[in-house]
C-alpha cells in the first residue's frame, strides 16, 4: 500500500513548498472554523487556485473545518462548505456533529475526515464513525504501535496518523483550559497554550505540562495508517519545505538524512520525542524551557568581555541565530551573531571544529559554562529549499459544460446547465458556412474569467445564417453568468420541532455513591454514576435502579475492560447510559437504550443536537465551555431534551502523559494529586491510572444564570475530586436555590462569544 504524505498549509506558499518537495496531499483551513485560526489561511480564490494546482499534478486537498460551531455561525458554515464544493476539494477534515449532519444532508459530494478534535483513542470510537459516514479517522497521537495497528485494522476506513510536529498535554479535543481560564477555546482555534506556562509545585518550578515535538523519523516507516500527516499550519513555508523533503526521502526509500534533521531543527524545533509510539514514555516533556531551541552545536566555556568562546560543532556565519539555555529564563536567550573571531581574527564564517568567539549584544544575561548553545537559524537554511510554482491565476477550477445553440432568421438561443440565454435580429445567410461555425467555436471556448470549461458544443444553424461576432460574444456572456450562479449553495437539513420545556428538574452526577448519602433522592430525576475501571454491579445496585443512569467514562484506551460490565447490567435491566465519546456509542445496543450525549460530545449548536438524535440520544448536555447567550439561544431550540450542568469541577484537560516522578514498572497507578500554582491562581493534577486531570481549584458554578435557561434538566457533578457527603448535600442546597457557591469559576458564561477574554 502506498501511503499518503500529508504536509500542512497555513498559506497558499507554504502550500506549494509542501508539493514541490513531495507531498501526496495538503491539508489546510480557510477564513473561518479553522483549528488553526491564527494562521494565514485561505480564501476563497487561493483554495481554487491551490486546488487546481495540486490536482493539476494528482495531489490531493482536505480542508479543515474542524472547530465547533455556534448557533448563529451556521450561515456562514454553509457559505464556507459551499467555497469547498466549488473549489472542489477532497475532503472535509470535522469536529462538529452538526457539521457531519450538514454534510451528510447538503454536501453529500463531500468526503468526511474525522478530526483528532474527536480524540478517536480506540477502535471502538473509529468503528462508529465509520457508521455515522466517515471515510477517514485521524488517530489520536497518544497511542502506541499496538494501538494504531488496532484501529487502522478496520476494514473500509482510512486512518491518519501525526507522525511530526507540535504536540499537545491533552487529548485533542478535550482539552478546555484556554477556553475556561481566557476566553479563548482550542476547539474554535485561539488557543493560547497555557499548559506551557511555569507551574509552581512538585517540589519547584517548571513547565510541567510543555510536550517536545514529535519526530518519528525511521519509526515512520513501521505506521500501518493510510495518510502520514504532519503538523505545522502556523509555521512558514520554509519549515513545511524541510519536514516534508525529509519524510519524503524517507517513503522513498533514501533513509533519513541527518544533514535536513540539521536544517529542521535549526528552522524551528523543540526538542524531539516519539510520544508514546514505542510504549509508555516520560521523556516526552520540555520543563525547563518553552519554544524553538534549534540544533545543539556546543557548550558555553566562557564569557569574556561580552564575548562568548567556545568550541562549535558545526559552521557558524555571520547574521545567524543563536540561543543559548540562560539559567532562570523560560525561554533561551537569543540573539543574531554580528561579529565572529577565530584564532583572534574576525571572520564571515566559522567551521566546524573552531574555537570561536562570538560578540554578544549588550543586554546579555549571565552565562555560565556548561550551558548548552544551539543554532537557532542560518542564513544557509534560509535559502536551501527553493520551490516552483505556478504563475498568479494560471490554474482555476472550472466546471465542464455543453452548450447548446440554435440559430433561426430572428433569434438565436444558447442554453446550458437549464439556463438559458438569446439575442434578437436579422440574420442572413452566410458567405462562409465554416467561419459562421467557427464564430461561434471560437467564442463558447473564451470561458477565461468565469469557473467554467467548454465541454461540448452542440450548433443547430439548418440555413448556415450569419451572425456577428459582436452578438455571439454577447451571448456567451450572458449564458456563462448565468450557469455561473448555480455554484453550490447549500442548505440547512430539516429540524426537529424543538422540545417543550415545563419546569426544570434535577439531576446529580457522581463516581462515589457514598457522597449521596445525606440527599433525599426523591428531589432528583436522576441520578449519573460515572463507571470507573473497578465498579462492581453491587456498587450499582446500592442506588435506586429507577433514577440511575451510567456513565462510561470519555476515554479509555480498553473499552474490553467494561465490556463485561456493560453486558451484566444491561441484562439487570439497566437501560439509561450516557456517553462522553464516540467510543461508548460502539459498545452500547443504541435501539435498546435511553441515551443521553455528556459534555465532551459538543452541543453548541441545533444541528448537532439534531445529529445526536440521529444517533438514538434522548438528551444532550450543552458544552461547558459554551456561553449563556448560546445556550439559551439553543434551548429554545432544541429538538430534544437538554442538561445544563450548574456545577461541576471540569476537566480543564485530560492527558497520557505522567507527572510522577516514580518507573511505571513500580507505580501503584492509584489516585493521588497535585497541588499546582500558576501566576497566584490555584490548580490541583489527579494522576491516576496512566491519565492526568486538571482542575481548577474552585469549581465552576452558574446557579446564578440557571434561571435563565430553559432546560430540561439541571445538573450537578460530582466526580472526580474527594467529596463527603456533608460537602455534597452543602452544595446542593445552595445551588438548587439558584445561589452560586463562594469563589465559584464562570469560565465563558456571561461572554459574548468564545474568542474574547472574559471579563475580570
Amino acid at each position: 500500500m502506498k501511503q499518503e504524505l500529508l504536509a500542512p498549509a497555513g498559506d497558499i506558499e507554504a502550500g506549494y513548498a509542501a508539493l514541490y518537495y513531495g507531498a501526496d496531499a495538503v491539508y489546510l483551513g480557510l477564513q473561518h472554523f479553522s483549528a488553526r485560526a491564527t494562521a494565514a489561511n485561505f480564501d476563497e480564490n487561493s483554495l481554487n487556485e491551490f486546488t487546481a494546482y495540486a490536482h493539476h499534478l494528482g495531489r490531493k486537498v482536505y480542508v479543515a473545518v474542524n472547530t465547533v460551531v455556534q448557533e448563529h455561525e451556521l450561515p456562514e458554515l454553509l457559505a464556507t462548505l459551499n467555497i469547498c464544493v466549488n473549489c472542489r476539494i477532497d475532503a472535509v477534515i470535522l469536529q462538529d456533529l452538526g457539521v457531519a449532519r450538514i454534510i451528510r444532508h447538503s454536501y453529500p459530494e463531500l468526503e468526511m475526515h474525522a478530526s483528532t478534535q474527536m480524540a478517536v483513542h480506540n477502535k471502538e470510537g473509529a468503528l462508529f464513525l465509520k457508521s455515522l459516514g466517515f471515510t477517514r479517522v485521524v488517530i489520536a497521537r497518544e497511542l502506541s504501535l499496538p494501538e494504531i495497528k488496532s484501529i487502522a485494522a478496520v476494514e473500509g476506513l482510512e486512518t491518519e496518523a501525526f507522525i511530526h510536529g507540535a504536540l499537545c498535554y491533552s487529548y485533542s479535543g478535550l482539552c478546555q483550559f484556554s477556553s475556561l481560564e481566557a476566553g479563548r477555546s482550542a476547539n474554535r482555534g485561539k488557543c493560547l497554550y497555557p499548559c506551557r506556562s511555569c507551574f509552581t509545585g512538585k517540589g519547584g518550578t517548571s513547565h510541567i505540562f510543555s510536550m517536545k515535538d514529535m519526530a518519528l523519523q525511521q519509526d515512520v516507516l513501521k505506521m500501518p495508517v493510510t495518510s502520514l500527516k504532519i503538523e505545522g499550519r502556523k509555521k512558514s513555508a520554509l519549515y513545511v519545505a524541510a519536514v516534508t523533503s525529509y519524510y519524503r526521502n524517507i517513503l522513498d526509500g533514501k533513509g533519513a538524512d541527518a544533514l535536513s534533521e540539521e536544517h529542521i531543527k535549526q528552522i524551528f524545533s523543540r526538542p524531539w520525542c516519539k510520544f508514546h509510539f514505542s510504549g509508555k514514555s516520560k521523556d516526552v516533556t520540555d520543563v525547563n524551557f518553552v519554544g524553538h531551541r534549534g540544533l545543539l552545536i556546543g557548550q558555553v566555556e566562557k564569557v569574556k568581555k561580552g564575548w562568548l568562546r567556545f568550541i562549535s560543532n558545526h559552521k557558524i556565519g555571520r547574521f545567524d541565530g543563536l540561543q543559548i539555555d540562560a539559567t532562570g529564563a523560560e525561554k533561551p536567550f537569543g540573539f543574531s551573531v554580528q561579529n565572529i573571531k577565530v584564532a583572534g581574527k574576525k571572520v564571515l564564517n566559522s567551521v566546524a571544529g573552531d574555537y570561536v568567539e562570538i560578540e554578544l549584544p549588550a543586554d546579555y544575561p549571565f552565562l555560565s559554562a556548561g550551558q548548552n548553545i544551539y543554532l537557532a537559524s542560518s542564513s544557509e537554511v534560509k535559502g536551501a529549499y527553493p520551490y516552483s510554482k505556478p504563475k498568479p491565476h494560471e490554474f482555476c477550477n472550472r466546471a465542464p459544460v455543453d452548450v447548446c445553440i440554435v440559430v433561426t432568421p430572428r433569434k438565436v438561443i444558447a442554453k446550458c446547465s437549464g439556463k438559458r440565454a438569446e439575442i434578437n435580429g436579422e440574420f442572413v445567410p452566410a458567405d462562409n458556412t465554416e467561419k459562421a461555425k467557427d464564430a461561434f467555436v471560437t467564442s463558447f471556448n473564451k470561458t477565461g474569467g468565469t469557473a467554467l470549461n467548454l465541454n461540448s458544443l452542440q450548433i443547430e444553424n439548418k440555413q448556415n445564417l450569419f451572425v456577428p461576432v459582436s452578438e455571439i460574444n454577447k451571448l456567451r456572456r450572458d449564458l456563462y453568468a448565468q450557469v455561473e450562479i448555480t455554484s453550490k449553495q447549500g442548505y440547512l437539513p430539516p429540524v426537529s420541532t424543538p422540545v417543550k420545556n415545563t419546569a426544570a428538574e434535577w439531576v446529580i452526577k457522581t463516581d462515589n455513591a457514598e457522597c449521596l448519602r445525606e440527599l433525599d433522592s426523591d428531589k432528583f430525576a436522576e441520578i449519573v454514576y460515572l463507571l470507573k475501571s473497578d465498579t462492581s454491579v453491587s456498587e450499582v445496585k446500592s442506588l435506586p435502579q429507577e433514577k440511575v443512569r451510567l456513565a462510561l467514562p470519555t476515554v479509555c484506551r480498553n473499552p474490553y475492560i467494561f465490556a463485561d460490565l456493560i453486558k451484566t447490567l444491561l441484562a439487570e435491566g439497566y437501560k439509561k447510559w450516557e456517553v462522553g465519546n464516540y467510543w461508548a456509542l460502539d459498545m452500547l445496543p443504541l435501539k435498546e437504550v435511553d441515551l443521553s450525549f455528556d459534555t465532551p460530545l459538543y452541543m453548541l449548536n441545533s444541528e448537532a443536537m439534531e445529529g445526536a438524535k440521529e444517533i438514538g440520544a434522548q438528551k444532550v448536555s450543552f458544552a461547558i465551555e459554551d456561553t449563556l447567550e448560546n445556550i439559551k439561544t439553543l434551548s429554545e431550540h432544541a429538538p430534544l431534551k437538554t442538561t445544563f450542568v450548574v456545577y461541576q469541577d471540569a476537566p480543564l484537560f485530560t492527558s497520557a502523559v505522567c507527572i510522577r516522578e516514580n518507573d511505571c514498572r513500580i507505580c501503584s497507578r492509584k489516585e493521588k494529586w497535585y497541588d499546582l500554582n500558576r501566576d497566584g491562581k490555584k490548580y490541583q493534577a489527579l494522576s491516576k491510572d496512566c491519565q492526568i486531570m486538571l482542575f481548577d481549584k474552585n469549581p465552576f458554578c452558574f446557579a446564578a444564570e440557571a434561571k435563565e435557561v430553559k432546560c430540561s434538566y439541571y445538573r450537578a457533578d460530582f466526580c472526580y475530586k474527594p467529596y463527603n457527603a456533608a460537602q455534597v448535600k452543602t452544595v446542593m442546597e445552595k445551588i438548587m436555590a439558584f445561589v452560586d457557591v463562594d469563589n465559584a469559576a464562570k469560565g465563558n458564561i456571561n461572554n459574548q462569544k468564545i474568542d474574547v477574554f472574559p471579563p475580570n
